[in-house]
């Protein structure tokens, strides 16, 4: 595959999957625009990236949370004289408290952040590629997406929003040369579960329901290379996957409400 002079744009840059996405894309040959809030882990990587592979890192640290943030990145790409040819949009976070307990500001920022920047970055950045007739896109959504429905998750409602949005536009967009795919990992090693506070309960899962970040990034990209618009990574997700999706949508409800690991 010929990478020079293309350039990827990941989201949620400055550690675990997107961090992977990073240094697998740059090993690839991949220029990098990396966004993320920490500029200090943005830096870091930027210079690991640049020594090792020779590729050039820009950076922006940004918070995707802020409605202005997509113009602004689409703007600092048009600044630099890029061309944004993959892009991975896998900035997330996720509450762990009750929806009414929440302020809706969290609740607003998390919709904003997975839904609107997600969507609004695509708007800015697909019809270059569409004119090109080239481009790879990865939304990573969740197992939870395929999954039953979990009490006070609304990390799974926006999840299955952008494993829908994927699909559709994956059809528009690849009679163009563009693929679209939706990323659904399930239990992932990396810094999620420390952030968003829930690293105890993640814990005391079973090993064999996780898996390492290169494992989940490798698969991700072979699929949206291939175009397959959705993308389950590993033998246990696409167990859980296949098992869940057939079933009665009250069997569901009722399979979430008692497994929920986060309840």
């Amino acid at each position: 595959m010929k990478t020079e002079g293309r350039t990827a744009l990941i989201t949620g840059a400055s550690a675990g999957i997107g961090a992977t996405f990073a240094r697998h894309l740059a090993a690839e040959g991949y220029d990098l625009v990396l966004v993320a809030r920490r500029a200090d882990r943005l830096q870091a990587l930027a210079a690991e990236l640049s020594r090792e592979h020779g590729v050039r890192c820009e950076l922006l640290s940004a918070d995707l949370a802020d409605p202005a943030s997509p113009r602004k990145v689409a703007g600092y790409v048009a600044q630099l004289g890029l061309r944004v040819d993959f892009l991975v949009n896998n900035a997330g976070l996720s509450g762990h408290s009750k929806f009414v307990a929440a302020p809706w500001e969290q609740q607003a920022g998390e919709i904003q952040l997975m839904v609107t920047t997600l969507t609004e970055l695509i708007h800015l950045l697909a019809p270059a590629m569409i004119e090109r007739g080239w481009g790879r896109i990865v939304n990573v959504s969740s197992l939870a997406a395929l999954a039953p429905p979990g009490e006070s998750l609304l990390y799974s409602a926006i999840k299955s929003y952008v494993l829908v949005m994927s699909q559709s536009l994956d059809m528009e967009f690849k009679p163009h040369g563009v693929h679209v795919t939706a990323l659904c990992p399930g239990f992932t090693w990396s810094e999620f579960h420390d952030v968003m506070g829930t690293r105890g309960t993640a814990s005391r899962l079973p090993g064999f329901l996780w898996q390492q970040p290169q494992a989940v990034v490798r698969e991700a990209c072979a699929a949206v290379m291939r175009g397959k618009p959705v993308c389950v990574p590993g033998l246990v997700n696409k167990v859980v996957a296949a098992f869940t999706r057939p079933l009665p949508l009250w069997l569901q409800y009722r399979l979430g409400s008692a497994l929920n690991p986060f309840k």
